[in-house]
């Protein structure tokens, strides 16, 4: 391999490394101002998005094991990376994509697996990390306050026993 080959596949490597996910996208009919507004947007997740020469992510793909994704490198391309949030970022793209009708996502790997472009969307639709994690929070406090509630009703109930019985007297 020529020594500038090298060079751009070591620079797809330096953004790959950037998050264990990927996302290709095809921006053949986007204009500068699209993709400048779609930049923006991805960094809200810390999401980068970065314009790819088919034979050299081809390359960077198979040298570090990714699933084989040569069917959907035709045409101009681009990747996204980077944040840690996956789901966040297939939100953003598949919003902003719907809108715009110009570009499309073609396939995505996430942990060395492929994902579909409907895969893609049906992860857009996850809730966000922060909120999955309030939820579990949520499932783990309730069985200890209920358990509080229980053994407050006891004493609860003594006292209104008592304060009935005190009322009776008067």
């Amino acid at each position: 391999m020529r020594p500038e080959k090298k060079l751009l596949v070591e620079e797809i490597n330096t953004h790959l490394d950037k998050s264990d996910y990927m996302f290709l996208a095809n921006y053949e009919r986007a204009t500068v101002v699209d993709i400048a507004e779609l930049r923006s947007e991805l960094s809200k997740e810390e999401a980068e998005f970065h314009v790819v020469k088919n034979n050299i992510l081809k390359v960077a793909a198979k040298g570090r094991g990714y699933p084989e994704i040569d069917e959907h490198l035709a045409g101009q391309n681009a990747i996204v990376i980077g944040g840690g949030n996956p789901s966040g970022v297939a939100k953003i793209l598949t919003k902003y994509f719907d809108k715009k009708e110009k570009m499309d996502v073609k396939v995505g790997i996430l942990s060395s697996q492929r994902l579909n472009k409907d895969e893609v969307v049906s992860l857009s639709k996850l809730p966000s990390l922060d909120s999955l994690r309030a939820q579990l929070l949520g499932l783990l406090s309730q069985p200890a306050q209920s358990l509080v509630f229980v053994l407050n009703g006891v004493p609860t109930a003594m006292l209104n026993v008592l304060q009935a019985k005190a009322d009776q007297g008067e």
